[in-house]
């Protein structure tokens, strides 16, 4: 509780300010500086580039280096040749410099730990002068009350006064647009000033009128504050419609002001008015005899004076009073700025840069007809402070305007009291001070808010502080009025600037202000190395005196048992006996209460140490008199006194070795069936739990609970019973870990430590609810001895439900009991599955016995209540055990390299709330994360009923025995996937299964589009599910929410780029490379296949009926993927094979990277069919397609079938014309694409045939002979593919005998005796058309007997092929 320097704002862009304030302009010309108003003259574009560099360290860390502190002796000082405004509401400070200005707003932001912070940012930056040569000599920002009635305090708009060299005074909004002008002195301004309405704290004291005070050199004018209010909103709204409609002007109201001419004194450089005064009838008499001698006459009431105090020389401070009513308030007409050009003004303050020389002349007009200046009415000084060698500096007015202090240039601070007229304090050693004034209101103590409302509106007292900033020193003091000490002092640095406003809002009036919080900073400290706003906070206490003020001692006394807490090497006996003397020498009892809770909070206080300190404070209360002592902390003292004891007491039972003998009763027997049912699952769930994992050792549930951690978790109630405070879950289990660990391991007495808790006064519901907690936590350790925990478990369960108040008395058999239903919600909630299944079978049998036994102290046979309560545990114990299957199988690992994240925890709670899909999305999401592939997921559905059909290979050495490890876990895995679907019979159908591990699939496809065996893997998973119905659905659903977006922009893309792109535009386009594209619209292709096959099946195929458990069936959440996929409507089946012809086009062009444009291949029904909901009738392409679409239809199917066969030439099988190596399924490789070609060429209206002969040739000009013997016989038009292939056989021939590198003797002779026709003919073909001209011989052979066969005998050319078998003949017998 002592002085503190708070920062609540930092300035962003300190460095920007300035290089834009102190930028040199040598090269500008004088046209270019003289701009208009509200036009920019510096570009904001490197505002964010220069921000990291514009923040630098406090002057205390720059000691580290030389370099470091000439930086900063350069970049510190700046500050202090600028004019600084600050508005009392800190959100805009203007920094100003010549002609040139800044203005900061506030700006609220999330720093990196997530806390708001207020900033300020650039918001508006130009040059304001007009006049040349004129600059910038004062200003301040003054925050104009909103007039709504919903207003809270905050101001509507500040305003931005700054007065110039040449006299004017220009009035500015927060964007630096000029609402209106002054010159009403022809001298420069030396400072502004302005008083705002303070609500009066006394009944006697005057209200203070609002005003606004200019210094000239010799004149003083103060601008009625009203007057001032209402012209600066009429100009504000002026300028608003111009902005929006250029509406005609309004004229505003003129200023209503006061012109002094201040005489009888040397220099002025400061003022300070302090008001309207009334003087006693003393002090009237007293001045009327001075001023007019003996027979001076005294008026019957005394006049209201207006006191101004001006600082400067010769004399060093003067008073002057203008008597109300002595001199007219003249009337100013407004000089609007530019009224014609209002709205080209507004928007060159938004933009910055137009209108630069488009009102040259007419501005310069404006500048010659000066307004005409009235002239000062004379005052003369009633007395003053004379001292001839000193000079005043400045003077700065207290906030009840009874005391000024005033700087000069001796160094001297001197504090002035303006009622008297006299100094009354000097202090020395303080050059070029600054000053500013704090007024700190009395706290109200806890007694007085809950004293009645009369005594909480007493008048509160109110403490002034004087503070002082020395730059020379980098100190900033905290002074009490009038002759108070120095109470606080801070270093902060030499380039400093003092902020003090000395006014809040204008505007504000005693009725306005009624029920307003004005959040308005008193003083603020600016350090422009850093760029931190501080404000200076001071505790009212500080300003009585120590004979009067126990509190400031008491305050001393807890600063030094904080301390003291803080050491970590004090000795226990040492912070005890410091304890007890600081919390009895303490007089006031919220501090004494302040210091027992911090003494209490401390981590490394023993509790024996707490016992003594708090016995001893208890025990000094309870002998002072009842009604004297606080009840507050009375009370603290016992309840606290009272938890430590029972943290020893619970403390010295577990450490005691005694433990106590299990009792007949607590066998059980009965359970053992029920233990070894899930023994295996709960073997193998404790083989995936008990994997080793990272952990810190202060999070260790062994970990011993310290006592101010035991503290702060229970209180106590007044009526003495304990209270447990659920604070987070970590420091719920560590409370539930100290108080029932020890028991459930047999190492504690239970009965005793129930016996404690019971006698404490703790709920046994919070009880029951803290042993569940540490059983569920601990579930590691409890499996590892699970005979023995159970058992002390149940002992518990019988102990707590035997309390008082655990099991009512009245409760009725036939509902449910609160008690045990607060176990069966724990169990259902918990991630823990085996622990949670433990408690279910004892809650169940602590259950069940009550029951019986309460039945029987009852001597009759209720069945209903037994059936009612019983029913639910068997429901709960059923799908616990179902959890742990499931749980068992989620904690199985991945192999490595699988995808997917951590394993899933599931509750009976998540399940439910997942719907009735909820089982099948956790099974899904671990097929997953399995990569499990489809086909073998079937096969381990389908050997359900027959688990033990392999037999188990033995084991090999080296890799085989991993091998053979891995696929026992392999096994293992599939065993407990059947035990799972064998659990939930009706969630986990195949068809279900299969239908969310498609979703899945597809869902992380959609994440990722670049992993393409995601969707593929979806798509096979959906080829599995048998039902069409649930198949059309989850089609459909896959292909409106995951792909129709892509699939149109690939098309999109193609059509743009007229070919397959490229890696770059289908990442921008559609969201993966070319490859990822490539295997996307395979799998589109085959989602819409698998979609029209469905919607074929549909009509024959009744839908199918979803079914859940029966211990399911209260599952509520969102409906399963295959519910929904039954609520699809049916799709428009034409309109599917539309997309399928389009996504085969698509996938065959980026497959072969071919040269096409796909929607171009249609007419435009087609096209506007695309990419429609396929729900949907739309119309379609039907009759005769155009010839000139058929043409390019056909020519890109060749390309395709060209394309494929130069994909699988091999070498092997061209060398020998076999087909001997089988073709890939999938690839540019397929063997399909002949027929899918076949296909899109009948739907496209193309001739197959065409295709088939094309097929034909291609295959023959590959030299895959055999492969094209097979097609041929396809081939309808014999002839024309009879004349095709005989031109190749003639290229064939052509190159064995003329174009052969190796040309035998035999091959020419051969050459000179075929016929001439033929020998013309060969010597015209052109064997480079042949992509395989080395072909066998015997291959050629064959390929002329098949011309033969199907030439007819009338053909044209019949007679040449005649002639080529006889010279192919002729060749291979030369061979």
């Amino acid at each position: 509780m002592s002085c503190s320097l708070l920062e609540f704002c930092r300035l962003q862009e300190l460095k920007t300010v300035r290089d834009y304030l102190f930028h040199t302009q040598k090269t500008e010309p004088v046209e270019e500086r003289n701009q208009t108003d509200n036009e920019l003259s510096w570009d904001t574009s490197d505002w964010e580039s220069a921000w990291d560099s514009g923040n630098n360290k406090e002057e205390e860390a720059a000691s580290a280096s030389v370099t470091e502190e000439d930086s900063m002796g350069q970049s510190g000082p700046w500050m202090q040749d600028c004019v600084v405004s600050l508005s009392p509401c800190s959100d805009l400070l203007v920094v100003a410099r010549e002609q040139k200005v800044v203005f900061l707003s506030a700006k609220w932001r999330t720093d990196d730990s997530g806390k708001e912070e207020m900033t300020l940012a650039v918001s508006w930056t130009g040059t304001l002068s007009t006049e040349e040569g004129e600059c910038v000599s004062s200003c301040i920002c003054i925050p104009l009350a909103s007039q709504k009635r919903s207003s809270t305090g905050r101001p509507d708009w500040t305003c931005v006064v700054v007065g110039f060299t040449s006299g004017y005074v220009r009035f500015y909004t927060e964007n630096g647009v000029l609402l209106l002008a002054q010159l009403l002195h022809e001298d420069p301004v030396l400072r502004l000033k302005c008083r705002t309405y303070e609500i009066p704290r006394h009944p006697g004291v005057t209200e203070q009128h609002e005003e606004l005070s200019i210094l000239y050199p010799a004149a003083l004018v103060t601008i009625d504050g009203f007057s001032l209010f209402q012209s600066l909103r009429a100009c504000r709204n002026q300028v608003a419609r111009a902005a929006a409609a250029g509406s005609d002007m309004i004229q505003p109201p003129p200023l209503a002001y006061k012109k002094w001419g201040l005489q009888d004194m040397d220099t002025i450089v400061d003022h300070s008015s302090v008001g309207v005064m009334t003087l006693c009838v003393f002090d009237q008499m007293k001045n009327a005899s001075i001023l007019g001698g003996f027979n001076a006459s005294v008026k019957g009431s005394p006049p209201a004076m207006s006191q101004y105090v001006t600082v400067g020389g010769g004399p060093y401070t003067g008073f002057y009073y203008a008597v109300e009513g002595s001199s007219q308030p003249l009337l100013s007409h407004v000089a609007l700025a530019v009224a014609s050009k209002l709205t080209s003004a507004l928007f060159s303050a938004a933009s910055g840069w137009l209108g630069w020389n488009r009102n040259k002349n007419e501005e310069e007009a404006i500048q010659k007809q000066k307004p005409k200046v009235e002239p000062a009415t004379p005052l003369g000084i009633r007395f003053g402070l004379p001292d001839s060698r000193r000079h005043g500096e400045s003077i700065c007015l207290s906030p009840c305007n009874t005391l000024a202090g005033v700087t000069d240039d001796f160094g001297r601070v001197t504090l002035l009291d303006l009622a008297r007229g006299n100094a009354i304090r000097m202090w020395k050693g303080y050059r070029d001070a600054q000053l500013g004034w704090l007024q700190v209101p009395e706290e109200q103590s806890d007694w007085e808010f809950s004293m009645s409302a009369s005594l909480q509106q007493r008048v509160r007292r109110h403490a002034l502080f004087l503070v002082i900033y020395a730059p020379r020193r980098g100190i900033l003091e905290v002074w009490g009025m009038q002759q108070g000490p120095r109470v606080g002092a801070f270093t902060v640095g030499k380039h400093c600037r003092l902020l003090y406003a000395g006014y809040r809002l204008m505007g504000v009036n005693s009725v306005t202000s009624q029920g307003w919080r004005l959040h308005t900073q008193q003083v603020c400290l600016l350090d422009p190395i850093t760029g931190a706003l501080r404000t200076v906070n001071i505790p009212f206490h500080l300003a009585l005196s120590d004979k009067k003020c126990e509190r400031a001692k008491d305050m001393h006394l807890l600063k030094r048992l904080t301390a003291v807490l803080r050491s970590r090497e004090v000795e226990p006996d040492i912070l005890e006996s410091e304890g007890k003397s600081v919390l009895l020498d303490i007089k006031h009892p919220a501090i004494k209460k302040q210091a027992l809770e911090s003494l209490l909070s401390n981590k490394n206080a023993p509790v024996s140490s707490l016992i003594n300190i708090t016995s001893a404070l208890y025990d000094t209360l309870k002998q002072h008199d009842p009604n004297e002592v606080d009840a507050v902390l009375g009370q603290l003292c016992s309840s606290q006194l009272k938890l430590l004891q029972l943290y020893t007491d619970i403390q010295q039972l577990h450490s005691t070795a005694d433990r106590e003998a299990c009792s007949e009763n607590d066998s059980l027997e009965d359970m053992k069936d029920e233990l070894s049912r899930v023994g295996p699952t709960l073997q193998r769930y404790a083989q995936f739990t008990s994997r080793p994992s990272v952990s810190f050792a202060q999070d260790s549930p062994d970990s011993p609970l310290p006592a101010h951690a035991f503290l702060s978790q229970i209180e106590c109630g007044e009526d003495g019973q304990l209270k447990v405070i659920r604070g987070s879950e970590t420091e719920w289990n560590q409370l539930g870990n100290f108080l029932f660990w020890g028991c459930l391991c047999g190492k504690s007495p239970l009965h005793k430590v129930c016996d404690t808790l019971q006698q404490a006064g703790i709920s046994p519901q919070q009880l029951l609810s803290l042993l569940l907690s540490v059983w569920l936590q601990r579930e590691k350790e409890v499996l590892q001895k699970p005979e023995e925990t159970v058992r002390n478990l149940h002992t518990l369960f019988i102990v707590l439900s035997n309390m008082k108040g655990a099991v009512e008395e009245s409760w009725d058999p036939q509902s449910v009991s609160p008690w045990w239903q607060q176990v069966r919600s724990t169990c259902i909630q918990s991630h823990n599955a085996a622990a949670a299944l433990l408690a279910a079978f004892i809650a169940h049998r602590a259950a069940k016995a009550s029951i019986s036994s309460r039945a029987d102290s009852q001597l009759q046979s209720e069945w209903e209540a037994v059936s009612l309560e019983l029913e639910q545990w068997v429901v709960c114990v059923r799908q616990l055990e179902d959890v742990l299957v499931l749980q068992t199988l989620l904690l199985v690992p991945p192999p490595q390299g699988a995808a997917g994240s951590s394993a899933a925890h599931c509750s009976i709670k998540t399940l439910l709330e997942g719907g009735t899909g909820g089982i099948a999305d956790s099974v899904s999401k671990w097929v997953f994360r399995h990569n499990l592939a489809p086909e073998r997921l079937k096969e381990i559905l389908q050997k359900k009923e027959d688990k033990e059909a392999d037999e188990k290979p033995e084991q090999s050495a080296g890799e085989e025995a991993q091998e053979e490890k891995s696929q026992e876990d392999r096994d293992r895995a599939a065993d407990l996937l059947v035990a799972v679907c064998q659990r939930f019979p009706h969630s986990l159908t195949p068809d279900l299964l299969f239908a969310h591990c498609c979703w899945e699939y597809v869902v992380q496809w959609n994440k990722d589009p670049e992993e393409g065996q995601y969707l593929c893997l979806a798509v096979e998973h959906l080829k599995l599910v048998s039902s069409p119905h649930i198949q059309l659905g989850i089609s459909a659903m896959m292909w409106s929410t995951f792909i129709v977006k892509r699939f149109s922009a690939a098309a999109y893309l193609m059509e743009k780029v007229g070919k397959a792109p490229k890696d770059r535009l289908c990442r921008r386009d559609v969201g993966m490379g070319d490859k990822a594209m490539t295997s996307f619209l395979g799998c589109c292709v085959q989602l819409l296949h698998i979609l029209s096959e469905a919607d074929s099946a549909v009509e024959e195929i009744p839908a199918p009926e979803l079914s859940v458990e029966e211990v399911w069936c209260g599952a509520e959440g969102p409906a399963s993927i295959a519910e929904l996929a039954l609520e699809q409507r049916g799709v428009h089946y034409p309109l599917v094979q539309h997309h399928c012809l389009l996504g085969s086009l698509l996938h065959a062009a980026m497959t072969f990277s071919l040269k096409v444009k796909p929607l171009s291949l249609f007419d435009s029904k087609g096209k506007n069919a695309f990419f429609r909901d396929l729900t949907s009738i739309q119309l379609m392409p039907s009759g005769d397609m155009d010839p000139g679409l058929i043409s390019l239809r056909q020519e890109f199917l060749l390309r395709v079938l060209t394309s494929w066969v130069q994909a699988i030439d091999d070498t092997s099988s061209s060398a020998t014309g076999t087909s001997s190596i089988p073709l890939p399924s999938s690839g540019p490789k397929a063997d399909w694409w002949p027929s899918v070609c076949l296909e899109l060429g009948s739907l496209l209206q193309v001739n197959p045939d065409i295709l088939r002969r094309h097929l034909v040739c291609e295959l023959y000009n590959q030299g895959l002979d055999l492969r094209a013997e097979e097609v041929m016989l396809e081939v309808e038009d014999k002839d024309v593919l009879g004349s095709q292939l005989l031109v190749l056989t003639g290229q064939r021939l052509s190159y064995s005998l003329l174009h052969s590198q190796s040309q035998t003797q035999a091959a020419m002779e051969l050459l000179a005796r075929l016929p001439p026709t033929l020998c013309t003919w060969l010597k015209a073909m052109d064997p480079s058309e042949l992509r395989c001209p080395l072909v066998p011989l015997v291959q050629t052979s064959r390929l002329v007997g098949r011309l033969i066969e199907i030439l007819p005998e009338n053909h044209a050319q019949y007679s040449l092929a005649l002639h080529l078998l006889e010279a192919v003949e002729a060749l291979t017998t030369e061979d």
